[in-house]
């Protein structure tokens, strides 16, 4: 406990300290533009801090161009990836207002080797070559397209490659359709009023007086 007020005490007084400080050194408007080191291209989005007054951090926008207000004396880093961070002073000029062309130094880094994939076959170059002028291209394409839709290289097709939407839809019409035909002529075998067979049958009752003679029995 008696440590956490210490530190915070500490703080505190930090604080104090920088705003006296602040309080005696004049305010500059800082602004500039910020370009790779020897050329005319601007480094974008580079960031700014003002390690003499807490570490403030700005950025510079995607022109390299930068604009915040410091104080004479603090001092400046300039850093972006790829490039060496650069410092400076704030000096004490006349007025309040200070440009600055800022170079940044690219840094270039030699990454070590990446082998992707495995091993080629081939120990050299002069082997790949040889072996590339050996090949046989002389096969006809009208054949490999024969060969390529042959009912045997189809049939092996059709069990692994899955079948597209045009063909699943055009497979449930027809199903469809079956069902509905189906379910038609069992209504009209279950009608014996749309029945031939049922109407023929009649017609021969009533023939042969089958009705009548029912008609005398009761």
């Amino acid at each position: 406990m008696k440590f956490l007020q210490k530190y915070i005490l500490l703080a505190i007084l930090s604080a104090f300290v920088l705003s006296l400080q602040a309080q005696n050194k004049k305010i500059v408007q800082v602004s500039g533009y910020i370009l790779a080191e020897g050329t005319d291209i601007a480094v974008p989005f580079v960031t700014i801090r003002n390690e003499s007054y807490g570490n403030d951090g700005y950025s510079a926008n995607h022109e390299g161009y930068f604009s915040f207000v410091g104080h004479t004396g603090d001092e400046i880093v300039f850093s972006s990836i790829g490039y060496r961070s650069v410092r400076i002073t704030i000096p004490d000029v006349d007025g309040d207002k200070y440009t600055a062309k800022i170079e940044l130094t690219p840094t270039v880094e030699e990454l070590p080797m990446v082998t992707v994939g495995p091993p080629l076959p081939w120990a050299s170059i002069e082997e790949f070559n040889m072996e590339f002028l050996a090949l046989d291209i002389s096969g006809d394409d009208v054949m490999t397209a024969k060969r390529n839709l042959s009912p045997q290289a189809l049939a092996s097709l059709s069990k692994i490659v899955p079948r597209s939407a045009e063909e699943i839809q055009t497979y449930n019409n027809f199903q469809r359709h079956i069902n509905m035909s189906n379910k038609a002529i069992n209504q009209n075998m279950a009608n014996p009023l749309l029945n031939p067979f049922a109407w023929g049958q009649l017609i021969n009752q009533i023939k042969r007086g089958d009705y009548s003679r029912q008609r005398l029995k009761y």
